[in-house]
């Protein structure tokens, strides 16, 4: 059974980092997209990034040139690094991902707004206080 587990939350001051962590079990879990979310009460759910197979990358206008996201093959795990955080990135984040053979390349991207996952984590909540 798949499993994706966040971690790295927490409270944060305005301006601060965090890095939040997303690992998937079985290790021989493999996805070809996976990708992060965020959610506040009453509101959608939001794309935050994608990362495809090709390692091509897109990112939410809000967030682009303070998140990054990345994987660590080896311990099967993606990260999403969250600089110069502001009171309007306060949400739980959620890490989703998909194996399906198809999900690669601009549809793996896509998901920001498709939301076309397979499998979520139950999230890790971000506050940032100004």
């Amino acid at each position: 059974q798949v499993q994706l587990v966040e971690s790295g939350g927490g409270p944060v001051q305005a301006g601060g980092s965090l890095r939040l962590s997303c690992a998937a079990s079985p290790y021989t879990f493999t996805p070809s997209c996976m990708a992060w979310f965020r959610q506040v009460p009453g509101k959608d759910r939001e794309g935050v990034a994608a990362l495809n197979r090709e390692k091509n990358t897109d990112y939410a206008p809000s967030v682009k040139g303070r998140f990054h996201i990345s994987q660590d093959n080896a311990k099967n795990t993606r990260y999403l690094q969250m600089n110069n955080l502001n009171t309007e990135d306060t949400a739980m984040y959620y890490c989703a991902a998909d194996r399906r053979s198809y999900m690669t390349g601009r549809r793996c991207l896509g998901v920001m707004t498709s939301r076309n996952l397979d499998y979520w984590g139950q999230g890790t909540k971000v506050t940032v206080s100004s």
